[in-house]
């Protein structure tokens, strides 16, 4: 799952952040610091699914306005996904929301 809460806030935030004429962003990056493997595996293991709902929930709100907000299409099912994410109450219910959040993302890249 770390790798999966990872790779969301990564697709999140090359969509907020990345430019043609950038460098792209990568996992090593500075703005990846509080979205690293080890900090989402610490928060699993915690169980704490109210910080990690609140940590992807910033990256996928960035996207979000990258995207021009939930009034256009893309930015509508983001929000779509992002609710189903937002509304799971247990670890185990955060895995086919956070697929879906993945897959979505990647697919909009």
């Amino acid at each position: 799952m770390e790798l999966l809460l990872e790779t969301v806030a990564l697709f999140s935030l090359k969509l907020a952040y990345e430019t043609e004429d950038s460098s792209p962003i990568l996992r090593d990056d500075l703005v990846m610091s509080d979205y690293e493997r080890e900090v989402f595996g610490l928060l699993v293991r915690r169980g704490d699914v109210d910080a990690i709902q609140f940590r992807v929930a910033h990256c996928v709100g960035l996207a979000m306005e990258a995207l021009g907000g939930a009034g256009t299409p893309l930015g509508r099912e983001l929000h779509r996904l992002s609710v189903g994410f937002g509304n799971a109450r247990t670890i185990e219910q955060l895995d086919a929301p956070l697929i879906a959040l993945k897959d979505y993302l990647k697919d909009i890249q």
